[in-house]
């Protein structure tokens, strides 16, 4: 069983996003190390979108960029996440009925997306001992498709966030290795 708990973002007042590195990605067995299922912010740019951009415009970005989901910056700081699924969803039409907007085009992500204070995430250190099948474990017991990775400041430094953890992500590199035929290559040795 995991060592991590699921922390609130509350514990820490704001987070910023840390220097890039390099990109890997694999197939992975439950009991491989978690480290191999995050979108680790050290080696892949996160993807990032401003809380006024139209939700249309940010679907497009998505797309684009071949992911589901976005921290919602301000002024570099992470003020929120937004996925594909809030932007298709529900979300927007309930907008539309508690506000006195009354266009689907006047919606901006910060209208919809889940803000800094409802976000759940893991601190970086328990990350690092924790297994690939416990991480999909916090998904299924919390019931979230994305967790944030929060890595604490030393002595007064703001804390960062490290990673994003994808559930279908995670869900796909979990599944992969089963469906892998002889002769394919994984974790950079052939099957």
């Amino acid at each position: 069983m995991m060592s991590a708990s699921l922390i609130p973002t509350t514990k820490f007042r704001e987070a910023v996003l840390p220097r890039r590195s390099i990109a890997d990605g694999q197939f992975l067995d439950p009991g491989d190390p978690a480290i191999h299922a995050i979108t680790d912010f050290t080696r892949e740019h996160p993807v990032t979108v401003d809380e006024d951009r139209q939700i249309d415009d940010a679907l497009h970005d998505m797309i684009h960029l071949g992911v589901r989901a976005m921290l919602v910056v301000r002024e570099q700081r992470v003020v929120g996440l937004i996925t594909s699924y809030d932007i298709q969803g529900e979300r927007p039409l309930q907008f539309l009925q508690t506000s006195t907007y009354t266009r689907h085009r006047e919606i901006r992500v910060g209208h919809i997306m889940t803000p800094w204070d409802e976000l759940l995430a893991v601190e970086w250190e328990s990350i690092q001992s924790a297994r690939a099948g416990d991480l999909l474990h916090v998904f299924e017991e919390a019931g979230i498709t994305h967790l944030l990775v929060i890595e604490a400041g030393k002595g007064n430094t703001t804390p960062i966030v490290r990673a994003l953890v994808s559930r279908a992500r995670l869900t796909r590199q979990l599944r992969g290795l089963r469906r892998a035929l002889p002769g394919t290559k994984i974790h950079g040795r052939i099957e």
